[in-house]
């Protein structure tokens, strides 16, 4: 029988590879996207695709509930992926803007898969797959509101991981590093709303650095940067491995920042990833 995933956060980057990707290998795939434009062009490039925005419970269960009754009822796997940035010193970050960028980047997350678990319990098998990043236990200035939830979506998946061991689902996190994608260009909307950076303490920091990031070198790609096609990669084993691993790395980055968390005293990791 063909296996099924539903992708989130399809519209373009990882997800959008990741669709294109499992469907040339035999998986049938429900690309999802917050956007019915975005859904529309994905189905004229043959996926079925449909809307699944993170902060619309409405969607959640629609788009779920959608994919089930074109299944007959079941669905192998669902890789939660959709997220964005918010860039910006801590200390400029509005707690509004920290509560929106959790809807989306963690609870969201946590929604889609309390309302896949019962299906997957049922049908004896399933694979629930969350997209973390190097973020995700490394921290790195400007992100603060990124790391939050990368650092948050971590614990969950693993708490999540230990309670779900004694069934046959499987609770897997991909840990990017620099991926080629437009979620640099897609936070500058983010930023412009919540950060007021010009009557900052950090204003001259913001205009040598991260200002310049964001807008001069948005295109450029960053040190060790991999095509999304090296995580829809790591997926596929994820997918297929008979027993497959709790964490996949993709990119330099991700590696080596692993290795350095565990060697290195606090002091030296920080001023290592302060270099960045």
């Amino acid at each position: 029988m063909t296996r099924s995933i539903l992708i989130t956060g399809c519209s373009s980057g990882i997800g959008y590879d990741a669709a294109h990707g499992l469907k040339r290998a035999g998986w049938r795939v429900f690309a999802t996207c917050r956007k019915e434009e975005d859904c529309e062009r994905l189905r004229g490039e043959g996926l079925e695709s449909f809307l699944l925005d993170y902060t619309d419970e409405a969607t959640i269960d629609a788009a779920l509930n959608e994919a089930l009754s074109r299944t007959g009822g079941t669905l192998d796997a669902v890789f939660n992926n959709g997220a964005y940035g918010c860039p910006g010193a801590v200390e400029d970050l509005p707690t509004g803007a920290l509560r929106e960028i959790f809807e989306t980047n963690l609870f969201g997350y946590h929604e889609l898969t309390r309302r896949i678990v019962p299906v997957m319990r049922k049908q004896g098998h399933g694979r629930i797959i969350n997209c973390s990043s190097v973020l995700g236990f490394v921290p790195m200035r400007w992100r603060g509101a990124y790391v939050a939830t990368k650092y948050a979506l971590e614990g969950l998946t693993e708490c999540f991981r230990l309670e779900m061991a004694d069934t046959p689902i499987h609770v897997i996190l991909i840990q990017p590093g620099p991926i080629t994608s437009r979620i640099r260009v897609n936070s500058i909307p983010h930023f412009e709303r919540w950060i007021d950076w010009e009557n900052s303490p950090r204003a001259e920091q913001y205009r040598n650095s991260l200002l310049l990031r964001l807008y001069k070198d948005k295109t450029k790609p960053d040190r060790f940067e991999l095509p999304a096609s090296a995580v829809t990669a790591k997926l596929i084993r994820a997918l297929e491995a008979a027993n497959p691993a709790p964490r996949y790395f993709v990119t330099t980055p991700t590696y080596l920042m692993n290795a350095a968390r565990r060697l290195l005293p606090t002091r030296t990791l920080l001023w290592l990833t302060g270099r960045s």
